[in-house]
């Protein structure tokens, strides 16, 4: 039987892409990926990681990588909640793999809802296959299931490189990227303290920006 894991990067981050992982194989191979020490990703330093992302690659039937960038998820945003952005990003995944049973990290506070509603925008596209297709949805998924914890490595891999790739393309060190991050925000503070406005590899539709604007423009008013 051929089963898949699904799992997200970068979902809260203020800048740069999120990234949904896809891992398919043989479930008859799952022993392997936990031979290999396959755990949550959150849990591994990003070197072991990298080096485990290229035996996911050796031993899985298929890996995707979905990458949404800051743009598009603003322009995502002004027709949808966050919460549907993560099950059409995740069917887009399901439909580059096509297994018999999927496991997913449930992007949403009811993860038996996100099952459903992600087996329903699958079904849209593939009908026949939504048939034949098992969805499990768990919450702290990666942690439980190595086909899950597969899926969550591959995407956190790419998105640490786009991270880096950004970086060095517009030679700034903005952090993490997460709004709770200092270095973020001064990051942000600052570029629009010099420019006026933010790059467009943040995301402009996060709070965080909000309170950026609002507190320049209140020190504006007080000069």
């Amino acid at each position: 039987m051929k089963i898949a894991g699904l799992d997200e990067a970068g979902k809260g981050p203020v800048i740069g892409p999120m990234c949904i992982g896809g891992v398919m194989l043989d479930d008859a191979k799952e022993s392997t990926l936990r031979n290999l020490g396959v755990a949550d990703s959150k849990k591994i330093s990003p070197k072991k990681r990298v080096q485990l992302a290229g035996q996911i690659e050796k031993y899985s039937e298929k890996v995707f990588v979905l990458e949404v960038s800051a743009e598009q998820i603003d322009e995502l945003r002004t027709l949808m909640s966050m919460n549907d952005i993560m099950v059409v990003a995740f069917s887009k995944v399901l439909e580059q793999l096509h297994p018999e049973t999927a496991y997913a990290d449930a992007a949403d506070v009811n993860e038996e809802r996100f099952g459903f509603r992600l087996l329903e925008e699958y079904r849209k596209n593939n009908p026949e296959k939504a048939d034949n297709l098992t969805i499990i949805s768990k919450h702290k998924a990666d942690a439980s299931y190595p086909i899950v914890s597969a899926a969550s490595i591959v995407a956190k891999v790419r998105r640490d490189q786009l991270i880096e790739d950004l970086k060095a393309e517009h030679d700034v060190d903005f952090g993490s990227g997460y709004p709770s991050d200092p270095k973020t925000k001064k990051f942000l503070a600052e570029w629009y303290g010099e420019n006026g406005e933010l790059p467009d590899f943040v995301r402009h539709s996060w709070k965080t920006v909000e309170n950026v604007i609002k507190n320049a423009e209140a020190e504006n008013q007080q000069e």
